[in-house]
């Protein structure tokens, strides 16, 4: 009687994954929905979804979002395909590819930052071709 809707392509399910403060991670992590980071990550990180540093967070590495709402650090390669938001308390160094970039006051961006969209489909796919081999 009741269907079950199940989510289109790039919609996110409303679920979200989590890395909590005081946890550290290495590697490489892929997922369909939303990724919040409170504690450090180190390696890469892709996402459909929303990708959100928290003030305790850091990334060092590469990260491949949609969206980014970032009040830690981040340290490496970032490519966002629709808004980068970086709060006060925001850390950016690095290279950065975005379509839209907001920036609080007290935020620290310090990066090459390309809001090319074109450059942004190419990174993503390199990315993408990269971890299928």
């Amino acid at each position: 009687m009741f269907a079950e809707k199940k989510p289109v392509k790039g919609e996110t399910t409303g679920m979200s994954n989590r890395i909590l403060a005081d946890t550290s991670i290495k590697g490489e992590v892929s997922s369909e929905s939303d990724f919040r980071i409170d504690g450090k990550f180190e390696g890469t990180v892709k996402t459909s979804g929303k990708l959100v540093i928290g003030r305790s967070g850091s990334i060092n590495g590469k990260a491949y979002c949609s969206n980014a709402d970032i009040e830690g650090t981040f340290t490496g390669t970032l490519v966002v395909s629709g808004l980068l938001s970086l709060k006060g308390t925001a850390a950016v160094d690095g290279e950065v590819k975005t379509g839209k970039l907001s920036v609080q006051e007290g935020a620290s961006f310090n990066a090459t930052c390309d809001m090319n969209t074109k450059h942004i489909d190419s990174a993503s796919k390199d990315y993408a071709k990269k971890s299928a081999s």
